[in-house]
């Protein structure tokens, strides 16, 4: 079995949640409990669920869990988008 850890999928969601984490470091405090958070815990969901995907050992649970990373890809776009416009 493959480590989670060689994916390139997994890679790329990792370094960009490492990314989100240091962009919103600069977010102003009284978004610490709502944009920012929320923004955080769905970018660290997409590398969490591959990863949990990934030992799951069978290929549909895999493709189920790609799909809740894929989800949550998209809750992050959406997060970055409203960041982007409240400036």
């Amino acid at each position: 079995m493959r480590s989670f850890k060689d994916l390139k999928v997994w890679q790329k969601g990792h370094e960009l949640t490492l990314s989100i984490y240091r962009a919103t470091k600069s977010f102003p405090r009284d978004e610490m409990y709502g944009l920012m958070s929320q923004l955080r815990r769905a970018a660290a969901s997409i590398p969490a669920n591959i990863a949990e995907g990934c030992v799951r050992g069978s290929g549909p649970d895999f493709r189920r869990f790609l799909q809740v990373a894929l989800g949550s890809a998209s809750e992050v776009e959406y997060h970055i988008l409203l960041a982007h416009e409240l400036g």
